[in-house]
């Protein structure tokens, strides 16, 4: 073949030199963000000077020097410090298996494009099944992300509790669901696709501590009832993701019952607590649901984006997206779990399932029991540390590992206090060492960490709030 540029690109040579290189730079780098104390978290560079940056680079780089600069410039989720958003510090091995999953290329909407992936697949949807509480008759597969997976399994409750034929006939009729004021966005959003439109968004307001007030679901459903909407769906979250805060499942399961609703739970944060004996009771109920999520990539160690969608009933895992109304699972040998494209949005997608079947595999799901114990017992730390600082509050006591707080001065009015707030996470993004981010809940303004790193410790906290200390200091003296 007399294509040079095809023939280096494919060379296994080629290939074998990059790749050691690359895995002992990013050896390199797990070592100094875990353990060298001074290693910044990221370095913060405006968007038009990074744009300009990667421009030149593009131009006049070392190729050779592409992936050093890359770890450089990135935020890097592995530093004890980098408390910001939801995002895992990936279990290195599953490195080498989103190398597999890229090189291999499966593409899993058929069972020949995707054998072994779609084997794992089951066997990891049925554990995760079975560690909610579901029996034999569940089923679930994996997709891209919380938000996709959300929007389907608000479609296959559409498809399961309304009467008409809507995927084929479409409709006319106002629909609703049922979520809290608390609820990540992506459920509205799923709902909007769906042509509910606000009206069939039924915001339930939240108690003093951000769960949904289930006290009020009653009196809600009957408000959208009379106003013509047929709600056909509640949504738990376990938990919120601005709080931390997990819904009262049982209570909600109790009223999808009498009502005779699809009963969904966003658990994409904390969903996996089901792993883990000592906060399993903060998703208690959870097995009353007809449908679950979690991300793989936010509590489980998993590369982004790794999300399983689960049903109790495994009829719907079918049903969604089928061209006829009338479908059944057939409970044999031959039920068609295995081709993926049937059953979900997407028709190509990567071979997700690798990675989770082999955390299994070498480490056993003892070790996702570790993890949110871990990180859950962290964020209760971190909350009792600002429970003792006089010029810090918490939004309310974490419950997870999510903590909001944000620092208090006697002497400012609320508004002035919410800009220092907003000031102070720009400060802590400008310096680098920490990453955390920020959150508004009636109306002020907190700063916001979750503990994603099982390495981040007491300590850290420490550092953390002493420097926030100084920030403020330096800021209310320069009136900024």
């Amino acid at each position: 073949m007399d294509n040079p540029l095809l023939q280096k690109a494919y060379s296994p040579e080629h290939f074998r030199q990059q790749g050691h290189r690359l895995v002992d730079q990013l050896a390199d780098h797990l070592e100094a963000q875990l353990h060298n104390e001074n290693t910044p978290t990221l370095a913060w560079h405006i968007p038009e000077d990074e744009r300009s940056f990667w421009n030149d680079f593009m131009e006049h780089g070392d190729e050779n020097d592409l992936f050093a600069q890359i770890l450089k410039r990135t935020t890097s989720v592995h530093n004890p410090k980098c408390i910001g958003h939801q995002v895992t510090p990936t279990a290195p091995i599953t490195a080498l298996t989103a190398m597999m999953s890229a090189l291999l290329n499966n593409g899993m909407a058929i069972y020949e494009m995707g054998m072994a992936p779609s084997a794992m697949e089951r066997i990891v949807t049925d554990l995760l099944c079975k560690k909610i509480g579901y029996t034999a008759e569940a089923r679930g597969f994996l997709t891209s992300g919380g938000t996709l997976a959300n929007l389907t399994a608000l479609l296959s409750a559409r498809k399961a509790k309304v009467t008409t034929d809507i995927w084929n006939q479409g409709h006319d009729q106002a629909l609703g669901i049922m979520v809290s004021e608390q609820a990540h966005y992506c459920v509205d959003r799923a709902a909007k696709i769906m042509g509910l439109g606000e009206k069939g968004i039924r915001k339930i307001p939240v108690t003093s501590d951000f769960m949904m007030d289930t006290a009020l679901l009653e009196r809600e459903y009957q408000r959208a009832t009379k106003n013509g909407i047929q709600v056909f769906a509640i949504v738990g979250s376990a938990p919120s993701t601005a709080t931390g805060v997990y819904d009262d499942l049982d209570a909600i399961g109790t009223f999808a019952k009498k009502h005779n609703l699809w009963f969904h739970v966003d658990g994409a944060h904390g969903g996996a607590a089901i792993f883990s004996e000592k906060y399993r009771q903060t998703v208690a109920g959870i097995e009353q649901s007809d449908s679950v999520v979690i991300d793989g990539h936010k509590m489980m160690m998993l590369p982004t984006i790794t999300t399983a969608l689960l049903f109790k009933n495994g009829n719907y895992s079918y049903a969604t997206f089928s061209q006829k109304a009338d479908y059944l699972l057939v409970q044999s040998e031959d039920e068609d779990w295995y081709n993926k494209a049937k059953r979900t949005f997407e028709c190509t997608k990567t071979m997700m399932s690798i990675h989770w079947y082999t955390m299994l595999k070498i480490y056993g799901d003892g070790i996702f029991e570790e993890y949110v114990t871990r990180l859950f017992d962290m964020g209760k730390v971190f909350g009792r540390l600002i429970e003792k600082e006089s010029n810090f509050e918490l939004a309310i006591p974490p419950v997870s590992n999510i903590v909001c707080f944000r620092y208090v001065d006697a002497a400012l009015n609320p508004k002035a206090l919410n800009a220092l707030n907003a000031r102070l996470r720009q400060q802590l993004l400008e310096d680098g060492e920490f990453y955390i981010v920020q959150t508004t809940l009636r109306n002020i303004q907190y700063l916001r960490c979750t503990i994603m790193n099982p390495f981040t410790e007491e300590r850290h906290f420490k550092t953390l709030v002493e420097k926030i200390k100084r920030i403020a200091k330096t800021l209310k003296l320069t009136n900024i």
